[in-house]
């Protein structure tokens, strides 16, 4: 449906631009993986790109980007409490810093485990062909 300008509202040159993923997650205090769900409870226009199919492959990526208006009034309602969001969504409980912070331990914990192992690996080689 087409829409006529209104005197107030200011040109499509000068709107604002969309908030990307990093900003709405420290604005809302929410985990990134979280937002486009925490969008949805609160009622915020979600403008998403990408996640074309790969065939064989899986999907790219969807990123999204958050309507900068209702953000900002996403933001008070989840700050006086408004919205409903599960703790564990949140980065400012403890239990949301520790899934957070938890899994990117564990991946890196993992990281150095498999790296030590190929050392390991490299280095009984080396000590093999070394005694032949």
């Amino acid at each position: 449906m087409p829409r006529t300008p209104d005197s107030e509202a200011p040109d499509s040159d000068q709107e604002e631009p969309w908030l990307g993923s990093d900003k709405v997650s420290e604005l809302w205090q929410v985990r990134e993986h979280w937002l486009p769900s925490v969008a949805s409870l609160a009622d915020v226009r979600v403008r998403t790109y990408g996640g074309e199919s790969r065939g064989t492959w899986g999907a790219a990526p969807t990123f999204y980007d958050y309507h900068p208006g209702d953000a900002q009034r996403a933001a008070t309602a989840i700050a006086e409490g408004r919205v409903d969001i599960p703790s564990v969504w949140r980065l400012n409980t403890p239990v949301g810093r520790l899934a957070e912070y938890g899994g990117l331990f564990a991946f890196r914990l993992g990281g150095l485990a498999f790296l030590a192992l190929v050392l390991i690996g490299v280095w009984l080689l080396v000590h093999e062909l070394a005694s032949s």
